[in-house]
């Protein structure tokens, strides 16, 4: 077996934090690097670009390309900025396809997020607007050890701590793989050196004792919490836990669950803007928002050697807008719908991408209970229920009115099945489902409100959904100039579902199309 065999197998029986942890050991890990801020220089005089969508894709190539001295004009379907960049608050009035509108009963300083909810730390280029824009930001809690990992087929439906769950599992995983080690078993993959170091940090991984073993300790509390936790004075003398027993844990799947906080992704630190998401639309919006023709449906894109030319139409009348290039950021599950002149390969690409079903459901209670009765300050619950997982606030702690969760994160089958219903129902369900979990729900539920996003008018699903074989054969005709026509947003990136990946599509793409235009005035 080779190191990577072997990595591999430590990433698949004991998760990414186990990897991890043995590449640190063997000297393996490493890190990514940005490549810096995005500055095209200037431009040839009078050049003209049309953006389509006002996303966060479409208001960084408009802030970019006006700063490098381009004419721009923006076209935006609603009659706000920031597309998917979307916050909910007491008084917002939303309504979905099919007419069905729900008006958002928050109290104030209460929101939900129905699209992006936080920024990862290596997200740099949404981390480098925040921080020249100025937008206030705070950590977003993505793991807490003191939230709930739940199945319905384990420990009898009872909710169980993160904290055990991951301590446990990662104990009997440890305890396998030092005994593995220091009884030959890899001999021909290690050299004896490298079992040294491999038994050592398994130990130090697992919490193990002098044996390897895990076992029931005052040193694997620290991990898993205590029966009785260390107090002051004359108070009871600390009691060490019990450990779940390994096969019933095994069996039960919920080690599933505590690796989804290793994916780099997740990984801290983690941010939100202060006061919701929509903070980062407003600061582009801010700087480009006299660019933007709101209320603009785009309904043809034409183009020629001389210049671009999109028909949309505007309070119900139809209209035009001319330039000589432009950047496209509708997703493609719209820019599907609409007739565009462009090559067979990039009409095929664009119809080539489904986008994924989602649904997320906001919850509203009379007070923080999770807070209050259960230590839960910020992080995220996992259930095998439809509604995936349950999300804290990370902002507001102990306050004494109301507080909002993200009470369903609803993917796949399960997501179609939520946005049939309609959004009282699906409140409805999210309720249900969660009493299972915390049953505080039943007298502190107070009002909600629900997005399904294959219901959204302008997205009409989540985000773009490709897969191996569809980006082989279709994402570099995405991506290409064609004519005067270049497509961006998260569908144009490695990065999809992120703002991440829609911002550093629109650098990517018009760092292109400025060298091209350069290219063809000069």
């Amino acid at each position: 077996m080779s190191r990577r065999a072997l990595l591999g197998w430590i990433g698949k029986t004991a998760g990414a934090g186990a990897m991890y942890q043995a590449m640190t050991s063997l000297g393996f890990a490493a890190e990514s690097t940005y490549p810096g801020t995005l500055n095209l220089g200037s431009t040839p005089k009078g050049a003209s670009v049309l953006i389509l969508g006002a996303g966060l894709a479409g208001m960084t190539a408009a802030y970019e390309l006006r700063k490098a001295g381009y004419k721009v004009t923006m076209l935006e379907f609603n009659q706000r900025a920031g597309g998917r960049c979307w916050t909910l608050r007491g008084g917002d009035t939303y309504t979905e396809l099919g007419g069905a509108t729900q008006q958002c009963q928050f109290a104030e300083g209460n929101y939900i997020n129905p699209g992006p909810w936080r920024v990862p730390y290596h997200h740099h280029h949404v981390m480098s607007y925040i921080n020249e824009f100025n937008i206030p930001i705070e950590p977003f809690i993505q793991v807490n050890y003191n939230a709930l990992v739940h199945s319905t087929h384990a420990f009898g439906g009872k909710p169980q701590r993160y904290r055990e769950v991951q301590a446990d599992y990662q104990g009997y995983a440890a305890e396998l793989l030092a005994k593995v080690s220091n009884q030959g078993g890899l001999d021909k993959a290690l050299s004896v050196e490298d079992r040294e170091k491999l038994f050592e940090s398994m130990r130090h991984w697992g919490a193990l004792n002098e044996s390897a073993e895990y076992k029931k300790s005052y040193e694997v509390s620290l991990r898993r919490g205590f029966a009785i936790p260390p107090g002051g004075g004359l108070s009871p003398k600390p009691q060490a836990s019990e450990l779940m027993d390994r096969r019933e844990l095994l069996q039960s799947e919920l080690w599933k669950y505590i690796v989804n906080g290793q994916d780099i992704e997740f990984q801290s630190s983690i941010f939100q803007p202060v006061g919701g998401m929509d903070n980062i639309a407003k600061a582009f919006e801010k700087r480009v928002g006299d660019t933007i023709h709101y209320g603009a449906k785009v309904t043809r894109i034409n183009q020629s050697d001389q210049g671009v030319c999109v028909e949309y139409e505007q309070q119900g009348v139809a209209k035009t807008a001319q330039a000589d290039w432009c950047v496209c950021t509708i997703p493609l599950s719209i820019l599907s719908q609409i007739p565009v002149k462009a090559s067979s390969a990039m009409q095929s690409a664009i119809r080539a991408v489904p986008y994924a079903a989602s649904v997320k459901v906001g919850l509203e209670f009379k007070r923080r209970f999770w807070e209050q009765d259960d230590a839960i300050y910020g992080g995220v619950s996992y259930t095998n229920l439809p509604i995936t997982n349950i999300s804290y606030p990370s902002t507001k702690f102990c306050d004494k009115g109301k507080g909002v969760l993200l009470g369903a994160y609803v993917w796949g089958a399960n997501a179609f099945e939520f946005t049939s219903l309609t959004p009282e129902e699906r409140v409805k369900k999210a309720v249900e489902y969660g009493k299972k979990i915390h049953p505080q729900y039943a007298d502190e539920f107070d009002n909600g409100i629900s997005v399904g996003w294959h219901r959204v008018p302008w997205t009409q699903g989540c985000y773009g959904m490709w897969t191996e074989a569809s980006r082989e054969e279709h994402y570099e005709n995405l991506c290409q100039i064609d004519g005067r026509l270049v497509l961006a947003g998260e569908h144009a990136s490695n990065l999809p579902a992120w703002q991440e990946g829609a911002i550093s599509s629109a650098h990517d793409a018009i760092k292109r199309l400025h060298q091209k235009v350069v290219s063809t005035t000069t």
